[in-house]
């Protein structure tokens, strides 16, 4: 199926459902740690859970790896992402793999994702886009608030969700990849502008903080409807490297395309 964009609004966000779209369809083809366990679960669970993306702020930047299993009708498949991100500007990139084909064959070759306040800009996204080309998202124009159709979870986006944590509790203290973290669960609600993106207002979550507060590991999961088909979804975000050098470089408007694209 052959899509329009005309500039980066509507047509925008269809480029980003169909990449969700896209790829469902082609996939279907020990002492001192038990003071440390107390203090967790002697601390409001809710208050740590919901300065954690203060904390990334301060933290300044640090390496992003995602993971979004997507799964309807019986099929499942996994968006894989790797890169850099800044908290205080709200910038990133990140090179997402898509999965192979059901038969084996080599899936889509790897897409970069800037990531900006406000905007979206993807290379080699969709047949007919030149190689030297952007595909611009306004992701204002997204029933998710690229929480999902980008094919990765915006870190800050992710981490945002937490201020507005509730039922939050303290399951207890974990080892992430020699890091020691305290592990939470409860749910966040979404920002009121995407809530008809999902089935519910609200996101279950698991967030692993380390000794700084510094979110280490953040696990959501959501229902969300793409072209008329229920998909839940489990976006996996893990960082680590803070304080790591974040370059990005926004293309300009000769840089965008504006044309005819094909999932």
């Amino acid at each position: 199926m052959v899509m329009r964009q005309h500039g980066s609004g509507r047509a925008g966000a269809v480029v980003a459902a169909a990449l969700v779209g896209g790829v469902i369809a082609t996939a279907a083809g020990c002492g001192g740690a038990d003071t440390k366990v107390a203090r967790g679960a002697a601390e409001d669970p809710a208050a740590a859970v919901r300065t954690a993306a203060d904390r990334l702020v301060a933290a300044g930047s640090s390496r992003a790896t995602t993971s979004m299993e997507m799964a309807t009708g019986g099929t499942r498949v996994t968006i894989r992402g790797e890169g850099t991100y800044d908290f205080r500007r709200r910038t990133g990139q990140l090179t997402v793999m898509l999965p192979n084909s059901a038969s084996g064959a080599a899936g889509h070759p790897p897409i970069t994702e800037l990531l900006a306040p406000g905007r979206l800009y993807m290379k080699n996204r969709g047949a007919g886009v030149p190689a030297n080309k952007w595909v611009r998202i306004d992701t204002a124009a997204l029933a998710d608030g690229n929480l999902v159709t980008g094919g990765v979870t915006d870190p800050y986006t992710a981490a945002g969700l937490l201020r507005g944590a509730q039922g939050v509790t303290y399951v207890g203290e974990e080892n992430l990849a020699g890091t020691t973290v305290r592990h939470y669960r409860g749910s966040a609600p979404l920002p009121t502008q995407v809530t008809k993106g999902f089935s519910k207002g609200a996101v279950p979550f698991d967030a692993y903080l380390d000794e700084q507060g510094r979110l280490r590991k953040l696990r959501q999961q959501f229902s969300y409807v793409n072209q008329g088909r229920p998909v839940a979804v489990a976006s996996t975000t893990l960082l680590y490297g803070f304080g790591a050098a974040v370059s990005v470089r926004l293309p300009g408007g000769r840089d965008i395309f504006d044309g005819k694209i094909q999932p």
